[in-house]
């Protein structure tokens, strides 16, 4: 019940955003790294207005509390505004020390055993080269900063394109959410570990074509490891001098439908960017789609272990309510099997909160993809955020293993080849996105904003 209730404390906090045409002060061009720090803001003032005037990113409504992410150099004028707060970086930083399990070997470094970019990406060249036969590594798009974005193709016969249902396991849209890379990387690994070895892998394999992409955001991730943890945008440079545009909420597919599922503010964590996949991140991801037959896709975040499906943008159930409902509740099951951790289910807009221009409500309206978003461990701040141990890595991919499975199985047995081929998706979406560019402006329906 406590988790309960401090997320829908939460959920109600996200819904609290700019109004157009209230001064918003911009954050300056860095002259150097940013300083953040985590304040707590006792809920009983007016934090709507706080959020009217400041650049805040909410973390978490606990105990009578909001805490926020802001710049350092925020504080004084906050309190100048009247507003009272505590200090709670410190807190955050050590959250995920606390639960590091006896024996634990720490890797160390800025990012111990979670990967950088380099790191990464030396890993997916690696698995590429040690399994020929199995996998072979694209470069659908390249980041605002020039970073590949990688996508892992493991099929038997890579370098082909067999007329297979294609899955998409994708991780990093949010730089502060690490965990969530290193889930469908792991998985990619295993399948190519595993493929010798065990029957259910090969057969897998041989009857798919399964795509990873575990880094979407690799400029925000590189910042979030040597600046600030927990950044969360990509690192675009806004007319106002803020930085940021929220991937998860710049897809073509009902982008901007109003200011309550994403902001048209910069300074805001959710801001939907200015147009359309107006970010090369989110064009990467296109480009895969547009050229392949993906018939389901899994899009990892963290925290709040959630299995959530279409729609996002508006809570109402989507024209496959039921095949959704089902598939993650044997997702969640199969989850719980492993180390007794539950994930809640449901359509995205009634178990969490409202968003637009998402990646599952993009990748399920534009092509018909089934397509999921997993909210990875842990449950709340309490147990440690996002700073998950690095001993968590491990626990959070082989609990996860058996759902994404069992997904690709059933993407197989369902599969006739008629879904909708690359050269529909494309014709599909392109008429989609002029459709979305010619709408009026979606801010006269809606003063409010979501995040996550």
């Amino acid at each position: 019940m406590r988790n309960k209730l401090a997320r829908l404390s939460f959920i109600l906090l996200l819904s609290l955003s700019t109004v157009p045409g209230t001064p918003t002060p911009a954050i300056s061009v860095e002259a150097g790294p940013q300083i953040f720090e985590v304040i707590a803001v006792e809920a009983g003032q007016d934090i709507r207005t706080l959020r009217l005037n400041f650049p805040l990113d909410p973390v978490l409504a606990e105990g009578g509390k909001v805490y926020f992410l802001v710049e350092r150099k925020h504080l004084k004028a906050i309190q100048e505004f009247g507003y009272s707060f505590t200090l709670e970086t410190a807190r955050f930083e050590q959250t995920g020390k606390k639960f590091l399990r006896p024996g634990t070997k720490i890797q160390g470094g800025l990012n111990g055993a979670y990967h950088s970019y380099l790191e990464l990406a030396a890993q997916l060249k690696s698995l590429a080269a040690s399994y020929p036969g199995l996998a072979r590594l694209y470069i659908p798009g390249k980041s605002l900063e020039n970073r590949n974005i990688y996508a892992l193709k493991i099929s038997d016969r890579p370098g082909q394109s067999e007329d297979e249902p294609g899955i998409a396991l994708l991780g990093g849209h949010h730089a502060r959410e690490w965990v969530s890379v290193e889930v469908p990387l792991l998985i990619g690994r295993y399948l190519l570990e595993n493929y010798e070895r065990e029957a259910r892998v090969r057969d897998i394999v041989n009857s798919a074509e399964i795509w990873i992409v575990p880094l979407v955001n690799p400029d925000g991730l590189e910042y979030s490891i040597l600046n600030y943890r927990l950044w969360r945008k990509n690192r675009r440079l806004n007319g106002d001098g803020s930085y940021g545009v929220d991937l998860n909420r710049n897809y073509a597919y009902q982008w901007a439908y109003d200011d309550l599922g994403s902001s048209p503010e910069p300074s805001s964590a959710v801001y939907r960017g200015t147009g359309p996949v107006s970010e090369p991140e989110t064009e990467a991801v296109r480009n895969l789609f547009q050229n392949h037959r993906i018939q389901s896709a899994i899009s990892y975040h963290s925290f709040s272990q959630l299995i959530l499906y279409p729609w996002g943008y508006l809570d109402q159930p989507s024209e496959e309510e039921a095949l959704f409902q089902s598939l993650a509740e044997d997702m969640a099951g199969l989850i719980s099997q492993v180390n007794g951790r539950v994930y809640q289910t449901g359509r995205a807009s009634a178990s969490l909160y409202l968003t637009n221009g998402d990646f599952t409500d993009w990748a399920y309206g534009f092509f018909r993809t089934l397509a999921f978003t997993v909210e990875l461990p842990p449950v709340d701040l309490l147990q440690g955020g996002f700073l998950n141990s690095e001993s968590d890595i491990d626990l959070i991919f082989r609990e996860n293993l058996p759902a994404a499975l069992y997904l690709v199985e059933r993407t197989i047995a369902s599969y006739n080849g008629t879904r909708l081929s690359p050269l529909l998706r494309r014709e599909l979406e392109k008429g989609n996105e002029s459709m979305v560019k010619s709408r009026p402006d979606a801010a006269i329906r809606g003063r409010r904003a979501g995040s996550g």
